[in-house]
């Protein structure tokens, strides 16, 4: 069996949440390895994702390290076996992989939250002001990486027009609100454009205006996605061209805590939606 090259986050996340098992009962690599049948080197690669694994493995690896719980089992082995390509990846060898795995992050996501202190979150943003963004933060793009980049964001809106669609939490800061990217009438549809998206049954969004005195310092542009079962629960924080996938536990509890924190100080739903229109008048 060829390893992968370039295993997606969910492989990793896969192999990852099997080495937990292993670990947490103390077992080595070697001794699991000699449960399957196999060396050492089969055990590595299952758990960095560079090789797959059936459903039917993993519950007999996780009967061999005494796992009980049936949720995170049946969960792991849904990741296993989930099959087809998803439509990011007409994107692979065009886009950093870490952008189509934020896609598939986001198709997989039983719900979301999202923290954004300087611009409207990328799955809510308009062609324009997107557009506007990638011009200017990343310098020398081509006409043709913009347009890439452009009709991957506006793809993942996918997840809104789905029969049941997952729930989807913003917290934003006025900041984001007034911050202008390409013209006072792209911030302005831009806006508007959220409005649209106040009136979705499943969308939530909160602004944190600058006069709230109990918001202190800034947080990380984030994303929080729930999975199947909260151990497979995954954090998405920007970076300068792609991101980092969080999803050691101690790190996790620290992401909840911190957006239970945000939205603390924020203003509720109808609050937030006058506070959008009131914005819209004042530009």
């Amino acid at each position: 069996m060829p390893a992968r090259s370039y295993p997606t986050a969910r492989q990793v996340r896969l192999g990852t949440e099997l080495r937990k098992l292993r670990e947490a009962v103390g077992m080595s690599g070697t001794k699991a390895a000699e449960f399957l049948g196999g060396e050492r080197s089969q055990i590595s690669h299952i758990e960095a994702g560079r090789w797959g694994v059936s459903g039917q493995r993993i519950r007999r690896l996780a009967g061999h390290y005494s796992v009980t719980d049936t949720e995170l089992i049946d969960a792991l082995v849904a990741l296993a076996e989930e099959r087809g390509k998803g439509w990011w990846e007409e994107y692979r060898g065009v886009l950093s992989p870490s952008l189509l795995d934020l896609s598939e992050l986001e198709h997989r996501a039983t719900y979301m939250r999202s923290v954004e202190m300087l611009a409207v979150p990328g799955i809510l943003q308009t062609e324009d002001y997107a557009r506007a963004i990638f011009a200017s933060g990343v310098p020398g793009i081509t006409d043709a990486d913009l347009d890439v980049r452009i009709s991957h964001r506006m793809a993942r809106r996918q997840i809104f027009d789905v029969n049941s669609p997952s729930k989807f939490e913003a917290v934003i800061h006025e900041a984001a609100l007034r911050m202008r990217y390409g013209s006072r009438k792209t911030t302005r549809a831009q806006l508007e454009s959220l409005l649209e998206f106040c009136d979705l049954p499943h969308v939530a969004l909160r602004i944190v205006p600058f006069d709230i005195d109990a918001f202190i310092g800034s947080a990380p542009s984030m994303l929080y996605a729930g999975g199947a079962v909260r151990q497979l629960d995954t954090v998405h924080v920007d970076a300068a061209d792609a991101g980092i996938f969080v999803d050691a536990a101690p790190l996790l509890d620290r992401y909840r805590t911190l957006f239970g924190m945000i939205e603390s100080v924020s203003l509720g739903v109808a609050e937030s939606r006058d506070f959008i229109r009131r914005t819209i008048r004042e530009m």
